[in-house]
């Protein structure tokens, strides 16, 4: 549980720097500044001054229990309202992240309604700022508490609570399990530790912004001198902001900026680890799409496609009716999970779209599969609202419930998924990126299911191509193993002895020593089992399952031992510089399960 948590806090840190959380920066900023009065903005006054007090001070005084005197000046009360924001952010997206769909379905209100909830509050906030009577009427639910101070910031804790439903962060495998469990409400002690970790990761750079914009305040001259007026127009930022969001003009800004945290939330969100502990969220059904990786460089045979399942609506076709993947055999399949306020899902939909008007006529047939990630998106309206901005005219599934996401085994916005014309699954990859290499494998999928097409050029001219001279993955499968070499033969289903090759493995072959069990699906080691290959790449991964270790060895020297549990998984087994030959040796416990080798 405690790697579990330093995940969720590690995926929260790098979420809350993304460009995601541009919108709310400006609020968080601007409320760490002043409330209705700062020290700063206040000279200190003594009795007998003869100088009438202003209205500022007025409140001033009365907020810190009495007048100054001469034994007793006035002291500036700490400014705590950066605190009050984050916390009441944190702990609403924390919240309703987790129990919104529960708390929503049970009495039955509108899925945006939490939405509507945050625009709200955050125009009563604004009002607040112009109007200092609006802000004594948000902090009245607070004035029961002692600590006069937690009253004064009630109205900064309020606009917290409303970031806090219109906090949109960009999703990756952590968020997307906590939105689906919050969806199902399966809600368990790992969830909820994750949620509290991820909150709190985002939480750190939130706060620093806040704190900034507070130090800001106190030593600009201009928020000394104009804290009323820059109070007013703090305010009709605020206003600004909420008409903003509801009519999604923030969304053009996050879409033209680079996603420059995805390397780092694939670092730390699709680990080896992470994908470990994730996974063990899930169930295991349709294990068999374990067989792929994300993003793997050639086309494989990852199972059968699951239905579309749970499908509450269908957009973009004829009157409504569902699309069976059953009948769609004969043509290529490209099914990319979506939801529309991601940003990144709105950046890799103009490929979609291309690849979409290309190949349709060639027998591509495009499924957007429109999985939520917060309440607010399952609202039909929104959606088709949201499909017809976005010009998509494929069909569309809006899968509220989650059940499709599951069968897919999906952890990612976005995804895509490319089925063959016999239905099984090829190859899916989760994120931004991979844009020509996607092409590339719908183009020679199109070509498998018709060698006669003649295909238009390809509408991606990214340089996203693989590595000259990289050694092309290689199947631990009796059946599609390329490049094998040593004795005997290899042999299906039952244990058997090999021997490597006396002159050595070349380059781009792979040779078995000691015990091993090979088979259709996977090769399964036994006693002494070991296994050498020479390959060209940057890197080297395996997919391997089971319980036990792998001790790694690069060009005869030890390098690392892995620790494998579980269901298929991806582990990394080296990592260079740059793409290099290099002979790889590996020794496997017995009972370990190996399946496909690929490089990077």
């Amino acid at each position: 549980m405690i790697t579990l948590a330093l995940i969720g806090l590690l995926g929260g840190l790098i979420t809350a720097v993304s460009p995601c959380i541009l919108p709310v920066l400006p609020v968080v900023f601007l409320a760490g500044g002043p409330g209705r009065d700062t020290p700063a903005a206040r000279q200190p006054a003594l009795v007998g001054t003869g100088s009438a007090p202003t209205d500022d001070k007025l409140t001033g005084d009365t907020l810190s229990g009495g007048p100054p005197t001469a034994e007793r000046p006035e002291r500036p009360e700490r400014n705590r309202r950066p605190y009050a924001v984050v916390a009441g952010l944190v702990l609403s997206f924390a919240f309703f992240t987790l129990l919104g769909v529960t708390i929503i379905s049970a009495l039955g209100l509108p899925q945006d309604i939490l939405r509507y909830v945050g625009l709200a509050l955050l125009v009563l906030i604004g009002l607040g700022l112009i109007l200092p009577p609006v802000e004594r009427i948000l902090e009245k639910p607070f004035a029961r508490i002692p600590q006069r101070q937690v009253n004064k910031e009630g109205s900064a804790f309020v606009l917290g609570l409303g970031l806090g439903l219109l906090y949109v962060p960009c999703a990756g495998p952590i968020l997307a399990a906590i939105t689906v469990a919050g969806a199902r409400g399966e809600i368990s002690a790992d969830i909820v530790v994750l949620t509290v970790a991820f909150a709190i990761g985002t939480a750190i750079p939130l706060l620093v912004f806040a704190l900034a914009g507070r130090r800001v305040a106190e030593r600009v001259a201009a928020f000394r001198t104009r804290a009323r007026k820059l109070r007013v127009i703090s305010g009709i930022l605020m206003i600004a902001l909420a008409f903003a969001l509801a009519f999604d003009v923030t969304t053009a800004l996050q879409r033209a900026l680079p996603d420059y945290t995805r390397a780092a939330q694939r670092t730390v969100e699709d680990s080896d680890t992470a994908r470990q502990k994730l996974s063990g969220l899930y169930d295991d059904s349709n294990k068999e799409l374990s067989r792929c990786e994300d993003g793997a460089d050639e086309l494989r045979s990852c199972g059968q496609a699951p239905p579309l399942a749970g499908i509450s609506t269908w957009l973009n076709t004829p009157g409504g009716s569902p699309v069976d993947l059953t009948a769609l055999r004969g043509r290529v399949v490209l099914i990319d999970f979506w939801t529309y306020s991601c940003i990144n899902c709105q950046r890799s939909i103009p490929h979609i779209k291309e690849w979409d008007r290309a190949y349709r006529d060639k027998g591509l047939t495009v499924i957007g599969v429109h999985s939520p990630e917060f309440a607010f998106e399952k609202n039909t309206t929104n959606v088709a609202d949201q499909t017809r901005k976005f010009g998509i005219r494929y069909p569309v599934a809006l899968d509220n419930k989650l059940d499709t996401w599951d069968n897919y085994r999906n952890r990612f916005w976005p995804a895509k998924y490319l089925i063959d014309a016999r239905g099984t699954v090829r190859h899916f990859t989760f994120g931004e990126g991979r844009y020509a290499q996607t092409e590339s494998l719908i183009r020679e999928l199109l070509r498998q299911a018709d060698p006669t097409v003649v295909l238009p050029p390809p509408t991606d001219q990214a340089d996203d191509r693989l590595t000259d001279g990289r050694t092309p993955e290689t199947y631990l499968s009796t059946h599609r193993i390329r490049g094998y070499t040593g004795t005997p033969e290899l042999t299906d289903d039952k244990p058997v002895t090999y021997s490597y090759p006396t002159a050595g493995t070349p380059l781009n072959k792979i040779s078995l020593a000691g015990t091993w069990t090979t088979g259709y699906e996977h090769f399964t080691a036994g006693k002494n089992a070991r296994l050498a290959l020479t390959y060209r790449a940057q890197n080297a991964n395996l997919v391997l399952a089971g319980e036990g270790t792998v001790t790694v060895f690069v060009d005869g020297e030890r390098t690392r031992t892995i620790e494998v549990h579980g269901t298929p998984t991806l582990y990394r087994l080296t990592e260079h510089d740059k793409a290099r030959e290099a002979h790889l040796e590996l020794q496997l416990t017995p009972g370990l399960q190996a399946f496909a080798f690929t490089y990077g």
